[in-house]
């Protein structure tokens, strides 16, 4: 898959990704949460969303919705045992996770997952689609999840973190 062709910023030709992944992503959160705590991990995956994928920012930014909603649908499309749908309208995108590929896999192999693990979607994604002028609000998490992406304005009220279930 090269990055011409896809709306994500890899370079990985592989159609879908190693699930094994998931175990290094929930081990460096540990890390970095025992090690930094809460904010030091929060800081990180903001860190991650604005620097790693400003690329992605730059393409919401000139795409809007359309842009997100692509995005999103390949994304998970390489995500090994995802069940999500992707809705688009002229208002905002929603990305409805039925099965969280990286939760699954996690509890599958009998992994004790990092219980802040499912907030790193709202500051990952509130980091890309800040600078391209959208919000990010999740709400869910523990294996299914609601993502919702529109404008950033006035009217959408700040995210509350405890509408983020910690996963166990």
């Amino acid at each position: 898959m090269s990055t011409e062709s896809s709306p994500l910023p890899y370079r990985d030709t592989k159609p879908v990704g190693a699930a094994d992944f998931y175990f290094a992503v929930n081990a460096t959160f540990r890390f970095l949460w025992q090690r930094f705590g809460a904010e030091g991990l929060r800081r990180y995956w903001t860190d991650l969303g604005t620097q790693y994928y400003a690329p992605v920012a730059e393409s919401w930014k000139q795409g809007g919705l359309p842009a997100i909603a692509a995005y999103w649908r390949a994304f998970f499309a390489a995500e090994p045992g995802a069940e999500v749908q992707v809705h688009e309208s002229g208002e905002a995108v929603v990305v409805e996770v039925a099965v969280c590929p990286a939760i699954k896999h996690l509890r599958a192999h009998q992994r004790e997952i990092v219980p802040c693990f499912c907030q790193h979607c709202y500051f990952l994604n509130e980091a890309i689609a800040a600078p391209a002028g959208f919000t990010a609000r999740v709400t869910g998490g523990n294996g299914s999840c609601r993502q919702t992406f529109r404008a950033r304005d006035g009217e959408v009220p700040p995210q509350d973190l405890n509408d983020i279930r910690a996963a166990t």
